[in-house]
């Protein structure tokens, strides 16, 4: 019986430079999955069907092979909604592209990341609260996701405005805390209201340490 081929609808594909993370101004290759298991109010991201295009594996190795930066990051949308392409095409592929994977994610996944973490370098993992996001909170989820994650390197990034919680802070924290985890805090934008960013961190950095506040540098370069 022939193998059927795995193909997959990918928003858009792109070289440009990381905005966010403690990778900021690292060039990367950007490949933007379509589909999100999430529907988070700040989003800012069209990662809808609407001129996609789709992909078979072999044709998308062959574009990313060509693409001169030594880093994909593997976005959308939420990328391991297609675990099942990601595993076969970064099983074959990855040596031959021999390029570092960064997977940026919402956390909510754990048993599809656990498919692909020896593929995985580097593990972006937001956490998406609930009075940023109108989506309800996941810590649970986020936890066994990190525990996952923490095989790479991992990351915790928190997107937040002035709604943040008290109790959100120390569940984030809890999680971090377990394996020293760097938290980057990104305020949300645009910043349509004053955002109390010195007081927030200032409730992160007394309980833990190692913590950056980064915001979406690409927006201000006006890049991406």
């Amino acid at each position: 019986m022939q193998n059927t081929v795995k193909k997959v609808k990918i928003k858009e594909i792109f070289t440009s430079i990381q905005g966010e993370g403690p990778y900021v101004g690292e060039k990367q290759i950007f490949v933007r999955f379509c589909k999100c298991n999430l529907a988070c109010k700040f989003c800012d991201t069209d990662f809808s069907f609407e001129n996609a295009n789709e992909y078979d594996e072999i044709e998308l190795f062959n574009l990313l092979l060509n693409k001169k930066a030594d880093t994909i990051s593997f976005t959308g949308g939420e990328p391991l909604v297609e675990v099942d392409f990601l595993l076969s095409f970064l099983e074959k592929y990855k040596d031959k592209l021999n390029k570092k994977i960064y997977l940026e994610t919402n956390g909510t996944l754990p048993c599809e990341l656990s498919k692909i973490i020896d593929f995985v370098d580097v593990v972006s993992m937001d956490i998406k609260l609930k009075s940023a996001t109108d989506e309800k909170n996941r810590f649970d989820d986020n936890e066994k996701f990190l525990e996952i994650a923490n095989k790479k390197e991992a990351f915790i990034k928190v997107v937040f405005d002035n709604n943040i919680a008290d109790d959100e802070i120390i569940s984030c924290i809890k999680l971090a805390k377990k394996n020293n985890n760097l938290i980057i805090l990104q305020p949300k934008m645009p910043m349509s209201e004053k955002l109390n960013i010195e007081e927030i961190f200032d409730k992160f950095y007394k309980n833990y340490k190692n913590i950056r506040l980064i915001p979406q540098v690409h927006k201000f370069l006006n890049l991406l």
